[in-house]
C-alpha cells in the first residue's frame, strides 16, 4: 500500500503491555482513547496484563463496558516481549501501535507517528532524544550492547529506540509469522525490515510506581538479543583462542631458544600453575558462551507456546471493512 492509497483515518490497534500498572492505566487509557477517537472512528486498545499482582484488572474493568478496550490476562508473568507478542497476535487494525503503560511514552506523539505512516513509512519508531536522565552505567551498557549486536550482523538495530512504535499491517503480520520462543522484539522489528522512519521524543516521567525492569532483567534481555541476532561472542572467543595458541607457541619456542642457545634454566612451577589457571578460566568461559547458544537451541526445539492466555474480556471498536491481511 503506497502513501497515495493509505487512508488518512485507518483502523488502529494499540497494544499496551502492563505489569503492575494499576495506578497509571486509568490516566493512560483516558489520554490514549482521546487521541484515537480524534484520529479514527475504528480503533481498539489491547491491554495485555502480564501476570500483574496489583489491581490492574480492576483498573481496566470500567473501560470494558463499551467497545474500544480489550483486556487480555496472561496466565503468569511471561515477560514484556511475550506480552507484546500476545497483543500483536490479536491486533486487527490496519496499523498497530505499541506503547508502554507507564505514560513515559506520550500519547500526544501518536498523531505525528500516524502522519509518518500516511506519508509512506511502514514502521515509525520513537527514539529518545537523550539518555542524560539515566545512570552512566546504564548508558555505557546500552552503548556496548548496540555496538556488539550491530558489529557482526546484517541487520541494524537503531540506537535509543524501544518498543514505542507504529507499524503497518504487513509488518505486524510478518512479526506474527516468526516462530522463535526467545523473543527479542527490537531485533525482530529490525529483522523483518520495511521502510522505517525515526521520530525523536523526550520520555515523560513515570506516572506512578517504579520500573519492573531490574538491572538483572535488562542484562538477561541484552544477552538474549546478542545470542539471538549475532555470533559475535563466538567469533571473539575463537579469535582469542587463536591468539592464545599463537602466544603459547611463541612462548614455547622462546623457552627452547633460551635453554639451548643461552643456557637459561626452564621456568619453574609458578609459571606452570599460572598458565594452567589462565587457560582453565578461558576454557570455562568459552564453554559458558557455547552453553548459552545451546540453551537457546534447547528452548526452541521444545516448541512450547510463547505465552498462555488466562482470560480475555472486552471488544474493540473496529468494524471490519474488508480483508485486513490477517
Amino acid at each position: 500500500m503506497t502513501s497515495a492509497t493509505r487512508s488518512p483515518s485507518p483502523s488502529i490497534s494499540c497494544v499496551v503491555p502492563a505489569f503492575n500498572e494499576a495506578a497509571s492505566l486509568p490516566t493512560l487509557l483516558y489520554e490514549l482513547t482521546q487521541q484515537l477517537r480524534a484520529l479514527s472512528p475504528r480503533w481498539e486498545v489491547i491491554v495485555v496484563d502480564d501476570g500483574s499482582h496489583d489491581a490492574t484488572r480492576e483498573a481496566v474493568a470500567p473501560w470494558l463496558v463499551q467497545p474500544g478496550v480489550r483486556y487480555v490476562r496472561l496466565s503468569r508473568n511471561f515477560g514484556k516481549e511475550c506480552a507484546l507478542t500476545a497483543g500483536i497476535d490479536r491486533a486487527e487494525g490496519e496499523v498497530v501501535l505499541l506503547i508502554d503503560a507507564d505514560l513515559q511514552h506520550p500519547p500526544k506523539l501518536v498523531p505525528r507517528m500516524l502522519q509518518a505512516w500516511i506519508d509512506g513509512a511502514d514502521v515509525v519508531c520513537a527514539a529518545r532524544e537523550s539518555r542524560a536522565d539515566e545512570a552512566w552505567t546504564k548508558r555505557l551498557g546500552t552503548r556496548l550492547f548496540y555496538w556488539a549486536v550491530n558489529a557482526s550482523t546484517l541487520i541494524h538495530i537503531p540506537e535509543d529506540t524501544g518498543d514505542f512504535r507504529l507499524m503497518d499491517r504487513a509488518v505486524a503480520d510478518a512479526l506474527r509469522a516468526l516462530p522463535e520462543r526467545n523473543r527479542f522484539m527490537k531485533g525482530l522489528y529490525a529483522w523483518v525490515g520495511f521502510k522505517t522512519e525515526i521520530v525523536r521524543y523526550t520520555p515523560e516521567e513515570r506516572f506512578a510506581g517504579r520500573s519492573s525492569f531490574s538491572l538483572r532483567r535488562l542484562a538477561g534481555l541484552a544477552l538474549t538479543g546478542i545470542t539471538a541476532f549475532t555470533n559475535f561472542p563466538l567469533r571473539v572467543w575463537s579469535s582469542l583462542g587463536a591468539l592464545i595458541a599463537l602466544g603459547a607457541l611463541a612462548f614455547g619456542l622462546w623457552t627452547v631458544i633460551e635453554h639451548l642457545w643461552l643456557g637459561h634454566d626452564l621456568p619453574g612451577f609458578a609459571t606452570l600453575v599460572t598458565s594452567l589457571f589462565f587457560f582453565g578460566g578461558v576454557q570455562l568461559l568459552s564453554i559458558g558462551i557455547l552453553g548459552e547458544y545451546i540453551g537457546r537451541i534447547f528452548d526452541e526445539v521444545k516448541q512450547r507456546p510463547i505465552y498462555v492466555v488466562g482470560a480475555e474480556a472486552g471488544s474493540g471498536a473496529i468494524v471490519p471493512s474488508g480483508p485486513t491481511g490477517k
